[in-house]
């Protein structure tokens, strides 16, 4: 029978149980997707006593299907492309939407990095935290600008997810945790009692530790 979680901070706890082989490390940090994976990634990063942090991408979508991802951007101007995709989109059009999603994530950055250094993963474990997995595109994303911020091991850890979503994912992380993946999966909020729109104001106290 398919679990409901009360909230993003239960389904954190549980979730951290599936990861304790990394507790008590040193190398470890731990990612919350923007915005509804930080909270969950505060429960996990809490029960490994490992280091929280964000991690902001933006996915770029065809201009035409903007659900559809070509790519993302991340931190400190890092792009990810599908070559295959952007390949055949018009330059200019690439372009402008590559624009428009990093003022979006600069604007988030500035938000949750206010007085916290840039992001570096040189040589440590990341393990990207969301709070459910539906197309999974997104985590994809967040797996390679990790990889291009210097992570040597990229785990994604999601307390629910697609099937379809979790098998495309597991070709691009070196692990991915995900204790509930039910064929009839329709959507993330199905899982939880309490899913409400994380405000820009909770990841900040989460970061900060005054939430």
């Amino acid at each position: 029978m398919d679990t409901t979680y009360r909230n993003r901070a239960e389904a954190g706890t549980v979730l951290a149980d599936r990861l304790d082989s990394l507790a008590g490390r040193s190398d470890v940090t731990v990612l919350g997707l923007v915005r509804g994976g930080v909270p969950v990634a505060a429960a996990v990063a809490d029960r490994l006593g490992a280091p929280l942090d964000v991690l902001v991408v933006r996915k770029l979508g065809l201009p035409a299907v903007p659900e559809l991802a070509f790519g993302a951007v991340g931190p400190g101007g890092l792009r990810v492309l599908n070559e295959e995709i952007a390949d055949r989109l018009d330059p200019d059009e690439v372009d402008e939407v590559v624009r428009a999603e990093t003022v979006e994530l600069e604007r988030r950055e500035r938000r949750y990095r206010e007085g916290r250094p840039p992001l570096r993963l040189d040589g440590r474990i990341g393990v990207i935290v969301d709070d459910g997995l539906a197309t999974g595109a997104t985590a994809r994303a967040a797996v390679g600008v990790a990889r291009q911020l210097g992570a040597r091991r990229v785990v994604v850890a999601v307390p629910v997810g697609a099937p379809e979503a979790y098998a495309l994912l597991s070709q691009t992380a070196d692990e991915v945790v995900c204790p509930q993946r039910p064929a009839d999966f329709g959507a993330v909020s199905r899982f939880y009692e309490d899913f409400h729109e994380v405000s820009d104001a909770e990841v900040v106290a989460a970061l900060t530790g005054s939430g």
